[in-house]
């Protein structure tokens, strides 16, 4: 069977001028205007092995932010300082068939988030970050990641201004219901370290390091890599999860940046990015890079 290390630079420059065409097909999403001017012919990869090799392709100088990446990522820190007993009486482990930013399904499930994936998990894990602020609570999480996963995470403040520019009035809504229900305290603080963390960034280069966190990291507990792989591969791609976990098999995150972070069990990760996105939120040129790999490694 091949491995990640066998991949050759070539063979990832054809899958990229390919992933280009797919690209063709997406839409940049509407809701933050920055993103919305995105250069849609951006396109990077970075397959990062065990041990810490890159190899990458595109775009790799090109900073973007995380978004919805960061959260496996907070999940990860907050088990690690609060534990998975605490963690999972404030937020569930179950897959959702509605959309990311669904304040119905949190309605159905009586103001208790299904997962940590969606916006209602991940603003209640951003309710319970330490620190008296945003500023503090966000600078926490950065410098664990950036110490831990030996990467330059920053808060890109020109993406923070542009997602503050256009009040989000799905995550407000489901602000109000977690608070409605006293599920979260503080929902201004709470709200504005989500946006912070969500806006922070760095190149495919260290979206490859932190994949590598979750493969194999000898200072975290694996108890805790195990849960946060297994809620990724059910929950990480959306309401397209269970659909997309039989061409991929990989846990993964996407991100409405329009990066994806996928992990290859026991021998590294794959990081994408190309802004165009598919009706579900999911990058376009992204799926298919993976896809190419997941077939080429079986």
């Amino acid at each position: 069977m091949k491995q990640l290390s066998d991949l050759s630079s070539e063979q990832l420059w054809n899958w990229l001028t390919q992933a280009s065409q797919q690209a063709k097909k997406g839409k940049l999403p509407q809701y933050i205007p920055l993103l919305q001017e995105t250069e849609p012919s951006l396109l990077a990869v970075c397959v990062i092995t065990k041990d810490r090799y890159p190899l990458t392709q595109g775009d790799s100088h090109i900073n973007f932010p995380l978004m919805s990446i960061i959260k496996p990522f907070l999940l990860l820190y907050l088990l690690s300082k609060l534990g998975e007993e605490f963690i999972f009486t404030q937020v569930g482990s179950y897959p959702s068939n509605y959309p990311f930013n669904s304040l119905e399904q949190l309605q159905l499930d009586q103001g208790f988030p299904r997962n940590p994936m969606i916006n209602s998990g991940a603003l209640t894990l951003a309710s319970l970050l330490p620190g008296e602020d945003s500023n503090t609570r966000c600078q926490n999480l950065q410098q664990w990641l950036n110490q831990q996963g030996k990467c330059q995470l920053f808060v890109d403040k020109l993406m923070l201004e542009s997602v503050e520019s256009l009040p989000n009035a799905s995550n407000q809504a489901i602000i109000h219901e977690l608070t409605k229900r006293n599920h979260i305290e503080n929902p201004e603080i709470t709200l504005d370290t989500y946006n912070k963390i969500c806006c922070l960034s760095g190149t495919i280069i260290d979206l490859g390091k932190l994949g590598l966190l979750l493969v194999n990291s000898p200072n975290i507990e694996q108890n805790n890599l195990s849960i946060v792989r297994k809620i990724m591969t059910t929950c990480g791609l959306y309401e397209a999860s269970e659909k997309l976990i039989t061409k991929i098999n990989f846990p993964s995150k996407s991100g409405v940046s329009g990066a994806i972070l996928s992990l290859v069990p026991e021998q590294g990760a794959i990081a994408c990015y190309s802004p165009p996105l598919d009706a579900q939120g999911n990058s376009l040129a992204s799926l298919f890079i993976i896809e190419k790999i997941a077939n080429y490694l079986t």
